[in-house]
């Protein structure tokens, strides 16, 4: 062969594909044509074209999200790289293993006026758990060693402990593309270096510490960050709740709404009303386990009444003090640990008081939110309200930012079974549907996406492919505009509002659907909205857009007065 680069890209698609990884999306382009080509010839690797970078990145996170395994993605150099950064944050904060792989000039040719050059190197920051540069000479004695270590690292890395983005920077000299003449042959032996896990326990000392803590303790409250569907930790959740009288809250992200016993659904209003009886809520011990939290009601309201102990839960990793109360941090997975709890801490006999207090509030919450719909008006809270109602079992259900996340954790009434998912690492509007697309493509369940007009517009590219997976529905509130900013104190107040930050635009999804051969449905009050429900989540092999159209200034009225009923 002609240049070294196409054995080493072959040999890195014989790693990648030895350790577990056979998916792969690439984005074209001329001096990564070594990578696509060893990719796309490999008998054992899933290829998926996605012209626009910055949607095959989040494409690629939704497909790691998916198979809960690692991704690659392939890109040339230049800006190209650079339109993979956001998906790259969202992946890092999102614990998501992705391999970053960048084609690159060599060193001597960075500014020296050549066509698509900029300094890759470190290029995502501290955005990606390691960053490796490969070198574009390959005729030293080490090399091959180098080489095939360099590759086992980076995806022993991205895939252990807290899982993460890594960064291979491909530098390459010309020519890329192989003679016609020339073939490809793999499963030529590379050196394979396998990670083992360690197995996280707590010592018997640490146990009696912990259960001193828990002995003393008499408000006791269990948050849920963001997580997968998990049933082990639903049984061993749900036995801690009910045999300990104490209370979990979860928002939608958390994916703990399939528990039977002792499930808080609406704090986000219970601790919005800023009344006296807030402080009867306040903990002494404060458990939590998995990653972002939604509500900022939450949020705010155990940074102004921080608990004297906080635990965290999570294997490994860094832990952040969201917070601002973080005590201990235990090395465990959360359905060990609860599992363990339950035989360690079962001498105590509590008292469930402080258990009745949540669930009164929960109750209330719960009847307040039936007797408020249908409202004169129709707006995107009870377009929310009645999609959530209409919604199958066991499916998968996407939520863009911003405004969706926060009405359907709102509500607060997802079905058990439900997955939800949300960019909520980095929280960002600008690949919600492009993970909603890499998710369904590799799930056979129904795949529901509610998204705003601004989310879905910014992210149109993320179905610019040949790969839209027949079960995915997008359902779009358009209000025209960003409606966010109404609500939120600060700008709703700006002359400059609809200028500058509601950005009105007059756009419809229609065109959309016609260009990528979706169906499309459109509906703007109540009685069309059933009927568009019910062709939207009809079986079919095409995807489709339910276009939910909406009054900005509705919107407002409608929000604020379900809000005041919380008061």
């Amino acid at each position: 062969m002609k240049n070294p680069i196409i054995p080493l890209s072959m040999k890195i698609a014989e790693i990648a594909c030895m350790k577990g990884i056979h998916h792969v999306v690439i984005s074209p382009g001329s001096r990564s044509a070594p990578l696509t080509i060893a990719f796309a010839r490999h008998p054992e690797m899933k290829t998926y074209v996605i012209p626009d970078e910055r949607s095959a990145g989040f494409i690629a996170l939704g497909m790691s999200i998916a198979l809960q395994k690692a991704v690659c993605v392939v890109c040339t150099s230049g800006t190209a790289a650079l339109n993979l950064y956001p998906a790259v944050a969202e992946a890092y904060y999102q614990h998501t293993p992705l391999i970053i792989f960048t084609a690159d000039r060599p060193s001597e040719w960075i500014d020296q006026a050549d066509g698509q050059t900029i300094h890759q190197v470190n290029l995502y920051g501290d955005h990606v758990k390691r960053f490796f540069n490969l070198p574009a000479d390959q005729d030293f004695i080490d090399f091959e060693w180098f080489a095939e270590r360099t590759i086992n690292e980076s995806i022993n890395l991205a895939c252990e402990d807290l899982p993460g983005p890594v960064h291979i920077n491909v530098p390459a000299r010309e020519p890329f593309y192989p003679d016609p003449s020339e073939e490809y042959t793999y499963n030529s032996g590379p050196k394979i270096i396998n990670n083992i896990d360690s197995m996280a326990s707590i010592d018997n000392q640490t146990w009696a510490f912990l259960k001193k803590a828990w002995e003393r303790a008499e408000n006791i409250l269990l948050v849920g960050g963001q997580g997968r569907n998990n049933a082990n930790l639903d049984r061993s959740l749900g036995k801690f709740t009910k045999d300990f009288f104490v209370p979990v809250i979860g928002d939608a992200i958390a994916n703990i709404h399939s528990l039977e016993n002792n499930l808080i659904s609406h704090h986000d209003l219970i601790l919005g009303s800023q009344s006296p009886s807030d402080k009867l809520l306040v903990p002494d011990l404060l458990i939590t386990f998995g990653h972002a939290v939604v509500s900022k009601n939450l949020k705010l309201f155990l940074r102004t009444h921080p608990p004297a102990l906080h635990w965290h839960i999570q294997k490994a990793g860094y832990i952040p003090d969201t917070f601002k109360s973080l005590t201990t941090m235990i090395r465990m997975l959360p359905e060990d640990f609860f599992n363990q709890a339950v035989r360690k801490f079962k001498d105590k006999i509590r008292k469930n008081i402080y258990l009745n207090r949540w669930e009164k509030a929960q109750n209330n919450a719960s009847g307040i939110i039936e007797g408020f719909f249908p409202q004169a008006g129709f707006s995107e809270l009870e377009a929310v309200y009645q999609v959530i109602h209409s919604l199958p079992d066991h499916i998968n259900l996407h939520l863009a930012n911003s405004m969706p996340v926060r009405l359907v954790n709102l509500l607060g009434m997802l079905k058990p079974g439900t997955e939800v998912f949300s960019n909520r690492g980095v929280c960002g509007i600008d690949g919600c549907t492009s993970t909603a697309v890499g998710i369904s493509k590799l799930s056979k369940k129904l795949n529901v996406l509610i998204t705003g007009d601004m989310a879905f517009l910014y992210d149109r590219n993320g179905l610019w492919h040949n790969h839209i997976p027949g079960n995915l529905r997008i359902i779009i509130l358009n209000n025209h505009g960003g409606g966010i900013f109404r609500l939120i104190d600060g700008p709703s107040d700006l002359p400059e509002l609809d200028e500058y930050f509601v950005t009105n635009q007059k756009l419809s999804a229609r065109n959309t659907a016609d260009d990528f051969d979706m169906e499309y449905f459109f509906c703007k009050d109540l009685e069309t909205l059933k009927q568009g429900l019910q062709k939207l989540l009809k079986k079919g092999n095409r995807a489709k857009i339910l276009e939910i159209e909406t009054d900005s200034q509705i919107n407002t009225t409608i929000f604020n007065s379900y809000i005041s009923q919380f008061k």
